[in-house]
């Protein structure tokens, strides 16, 4: 090769490129006694920091780790490549201030992100079977990471959505020795006069039934999401799993349902690091602080917001990973008794969930809990301080943590100004209500658990969203119909487009539990019923669950399934069901009450059962086709609904040793 060639393939290849390089200068400090003693991961991990250029000097510094769910790539405001949802797209944005904020506090941060599913994108798809068990997957992945940080001095957690926060808290909530915080990821902006996240899911039913123009679809759709991160602006699962964070105590006060990339954000990711690192220097751990009373006050704020049915499997999946008591069935219907529902935000209000972080958020909510004697206020939380004390400073005014920033005092005062500078309209006290208020203007309670000859394990539906007009003056919902029965949601979503669903019928679907899909959420019926003009006339019955938007008379969570032998697996076209629901006493009922061959007769308790022995199952009920192998594997092992679904070693291997016992 002549010298002009040389010079020109080292101007202009690819392929010419160094093979070695002059060493960094400098020594790290690693002792002797170190080096004779110290496990050699220790020594290659600090070699390994100075080879991603940390400061050799520095590599002895206290390690954090940050653990995100981040999807997408941005450079600065440009996308380069979408995430799965809104919900994660800024989040590594916030993991950059946290590491700042490490470094500020001479310590090392670390940075590994597992990022989430969208489980809106995912409605009516086959990936929405592997919704609720990638919560486990994920739980499981985040806590291999954080173990392989072996000198780890406490993990921060990053996360916003369906799966990916409640997998971010159960794979915390069992690092009990050690110090752990949440940065929950907030929400995006409504865009004003569009609608909110949940109702565009329903267009496609809106467009087929001629309720929309198709223009008008088109335009909604491009403008609904608001600003490019956080999410929804529903109280969906994404949003309440937010306010259970910091209701455990796991998150910094007000710091769930924030507007995501506001200042207030990036000070909410700068602040939670910086309380992670006084934990440490505290030595007060995940274990101090997610306790028994923490799962109890969770429940009662979730009851107090209204929540997603989805936090029923997630909060007793994180008290199982902390090594707690799964709450009950029974408690969750105490808890739902004694709580007033004191939250006016969509789905099944009226504001986004923005202007409830405006109107106070959580500490606001607890006040009035507080007033009635709900909270257990000592639990200790990771401002250091006990719940008690930062109600305290909320009410009272002051610094939230002592490092707070002059121009952040009295937060509970500025940010209930700003709600009303930005939307004179929404009132704080109109978003968040006092429970006087609340009883005066018919808030119902969030959840009752019906059970009857279709549900012989409970069921679940969220009262408080079921249409008040359908309410009688007594807080009864009664319904007496005629059942359709379809055996996946698909088919159901085509009977509805297509009419053949009709006002007054009640839907029966099953074969969606964890066995026949991997108890996917079937959205898409409940946001069509909530959305079409007579979708408040029809009822849903289902051993499957709903996304955390779902409103109206849908019935969920239905056990037994129907691939186990539930009863629901055996309910005909026209048979005759009723269903009742207290919604003042929460109390309810689900009952077949007449056969399809004699719709006029109804039958003894002695008759059912006669006929429920004598029916066979539906005779397309099996599986979904397409169900994955490692769904499969969950299904078979996961301990059930009202127990997280969550899939416990102990349980899984004394199950594999009696199979083995029974082969021998």
């Amino acid at each position: 090769m002549s010298n002009k060639d040389k010079e020109h393939f080292q101007e202009n290849s690819p392929f010419y490129f160094p093979l070695e390089v002059t060493p960094r200068k400098g020594r790290l400090p690693i002792s002797r006694e170190d080096y004779e003693n110290k496990p050699s991961g220790d020594i290659f991990g600090k070699i390994q920091d100075a080879g991603m250029r940390w400061n050799h000097k520095d590599v002895n510094q206290s390690e954090f780790l940050i653990m995100s769910t981040a999807g997408g790539l941005k450079n600065g405001e440009e996308t380069l490549a979408l995430g799965m949802h809104s919900g994660h797209f800024e989040l590594g944005d916030a993991a950059k201030v946290a590491a700042s904020a490490f470094k500020s506090r001479s310590t090392k941060p670390y940075y590994v992100s597992v990022s989430d599913p969208c489980d809106g994108r995912t409605q009516g798809t086959t990936g929405m079977m592997n919704s609720l068990a990638y919560r486990n997957h994920a739980a499981t992945v985040l806590g291999d990471l954080r173990r392989s940080l072996p000198n780890r001095k406490g993990v921060m957690g990053i996360a916003t959505c369906d799966k990916g926060l409640p997998a971010m808290m159960m794979a915390l909530a069992n690092e009990a020795d050690l110090p752990t915080i949440i940065m929950p990821g907030g929400v995006t902006l409504i865009a004003k006069g569009i609608k909110d996240l949940g109702s565009v899911q329903s267009l496609p039913s809106l467009v087929s039934h001629r309720e929309i123009s198709l223009a008008e679809a088109q335009s909604q759709g491009c403008a609904s999401c608001g600003t490019p991160g956080g999410g929804c602006h529903f109280l969906g699962t994404a949003a309440t799993s937010q306010v259970v964070a910091e209701a455990l105590g796991m998150a910094l006060p007000h710091s769930a349902l924030a507007p995501s990339g506001g200042k207030i954000w990036y000070a909410l990711a700068e602040d939670s690091a910086i309380a992670l690192v006084n934990l440490a220097e505290n030595n007060i751990y995940t274990s101090q602080i997610l306790t028994q009373d923490a799962v109890y006050n969770a429940m009662v704020v979730h009851a107090a917001f209204g929540g997603s049915t989805n936090l029923l499997l997630h909060i007793p999946a994180i008290a199982h990973a902390a090594g707690l008591k799964m709450p009950t069935r029974e408690e969750w219907e105490n808890i739902n008794r004694q709580t007033p529902r004191l939250v006016n935000v969509l789905p099944a209000g009226k504001y986004s969930t923005a202007h409830v972080y405006a109107a106070g958020g959580v500490p606001e909510v607890m006040l009035h809990l507080r007033k009635l004697g709900l909270l257990k206020e000592d639990c200790l939380t990771v401002t250091g301080k006990t719940l008690g004390e930062n109600l305290d400073v909320w009410e009272q005014g002051g610094k939230m943590y002592a490092w707070e920033a002059e121009n952040k005092r009295d937060r509970r005062k500025q940010v209930r100004f700003n709600l009303q500078t930005f939307n004179p309209d929404a009132h704080p006290d109109k978003v968040i209500l006092s429970p006087e208020a609340a009883n005066k203007a018919n808030m119902k309670s969030t959840l009752t658990f019906p059970t009857g000859n279709l549900a012989p394990e409970g069921a679940l539906i969220k009262s408080g969203a079921i249409a008040p007009e359908m309410i009688d003056d007594n807080g009864i919902y009664y319904k007496k119909g005629v059942a359709k029965v379809f055996v996946s949601e698909a088919n159901a979503m085509k009977a509805i487009n297509h009419g053949e669903v009709k006002p007054g019928q009640i839907i029966i679907l099953m074969g969606t539990g964890p066995s026949g899909t991997g108890m996917e959420e079937t959205f898409q019926i409940t946001g069509a019923l909530k959305q079409l003009s007579f979708g408040k006339e029809i009822a849903l019955i289902t051993d499957g669950r709903f996304s955390g938007v779902s409103t109206g008379a849908c019935i969920g969570h239905v056990g037994p399934e129907a691939l186990v032998g539930g009863p629901i697996g055996k309910v005909q076209d026209g048979d005759i069901i009723e269903i009742k629901i207290d919604c003042d006493n929460l109390s309810g009922s689900i009952n077949l009450i007449a056969s399809h061959s004699n719709p006029n007769v109804e039958l003894s308790e002695a008759e059912i059962a006669k006929l429920f022995s004598n029916r066979l199952p539906h005779p397309q009920l099996r599986p979904h086709p397409e169900l994955p192998n490692d769904i499969k594997i969950w299904a078979a092992t996961q301990s059930g609904i009202w127990e997280g679904c969550v899939q416990d070693a102990d349980r899984i291997l004394k199950i594999v040793k009696a199979g083995i016992d029974a082969l021998k």
